[in-house]
């Protein structure tokens, strides 16, 4: 989540009074891959970006072989990299009554940017 977006809910979260006590998921509208998040990045960067079209088989193999000997990458480490983290904002964006200021990609390349100047 970009750092407007965040802002912009903890501002409305101070100074809404609709919006009721509660626990709300705070995400961006939309949820975007490791892959596109790869080619935002090559954006940001101006370069192409690279991605290895690897074999699911092979991964699941490599992470049972760590199992055995003990390496960096196992079948518990794979299964906490691969899975989904999406959680919807629809019920703070519908107590707040208004989109987000900024979409993901926009706040991404924002970030990257903010890094390249230091």
């Amino acid at each position: 989540m970009s750092i407007e977006n965040l802002c912009f809910v903890i501002k409305e979260l101070l100074e809404n009074e609709r919006i009721h006590s509660g626990i709300y998921n705070v995400s961006d509208d939309k949820a975007i891959s490791t892959n596109y998040l790869i080619q935002i990045i090559g954006q940001s960067l101006g370069k192409k970006s690279r991605i290895l079209n690897i074999p699911s088989s092979l991964i699941n193999g490599i992470a049972k072989l760590g199992d055995y000997l003990h390496l960096p990458l196992n079948s518990e480490r794979l299964q906490k990299l691969t899975e989904n983290y999406v959680v919807s904002n629809d019920k703070i964006v519908a107590f707040i009554g208004k989109p987000l200021p900024i979409k993901a990609e926009e706040g991404l390349l924002r970030t990257f940017e903010s890094f390249k100047k230091e």
